[in-house]
């Protein structure tokens, strides 16, 4: 039976709000797997980017993602560019329902466009038609690692880990 949840999806689309209220309410340790990479590496996604650019963001989040991926009874709250390596998806597939959240552009820019320094792939103006770009390269290796699909774009928060936990109840092998 697999006890831990694991959110994917592109920036903006309610990861990380969704992860702490449905890890508190499924009794579940919240796991941000963006700020793990930061303890590891002793700075911040932007510097990590600045100083090792993609590459070495990426190689640090298969490491963290290798060593939580075993654990049990998690709310693992994944990077937006997590499936970009099969090794994480094959990893948190062995004990965690994958949920992918999604949204629409206007909606993702709508979120994002006040926190955009903090995001690397986002510097400077953040325009719909590179969000529309990124989903669309990203779209494949979503649909790939996900049990289950749910649209953010006109749900609140609480409405969106509702929907979540409506659709774990269904889900065979899971545990809530």
């Amino acid at each position: 039976m697999k006890t831990n949840i694991a959110l994917i999806g592109f920036m903006g689309t309610g990861k990380s709000a969704t992860g702490k209220i449905l890890a508190r309410i499924l009794k579940k340790k919240y796991v941000e797997v963006d700020f793990l990479i930061t303890q590891e590496a002793g700075k911040s996604i932007p510097q990590i980017f600045n100083d090792e650019g993609e590459i070495g963001f990426r190689d640090k989040e298969i490491n963290v993602i290798k060593i939580i991926a075993c654990r049990e009874n998690q709310l693992i709250d994944c990077g937006g560019g997590v499936v970009l390596n099969r090794i994480n998806i094959d990893r948190l597939k062995q004990d965690a329902v994958i949920v992918w959240l999604t949204a629409s552009p206007d909606e993702i820019l709508r979120r994002i466009a006040p926190e955009r320094e903090g995001r690397p792939l986002m510097k400077g103006k953040v325009k719909k038609s590179e969000i529309r770009s990124l989903l669309n390269f990203r779209k494949p290796f979503y649909e790939r690692s996900a049990d289950l699909v749910i649209d953010t774009s006109n749900l609140s928060i609480e409405m969106v880990a509702s929907r979540i936990i409506r659709e774990l109840q269904e889900y065979e092998i899971f545990n809530p």
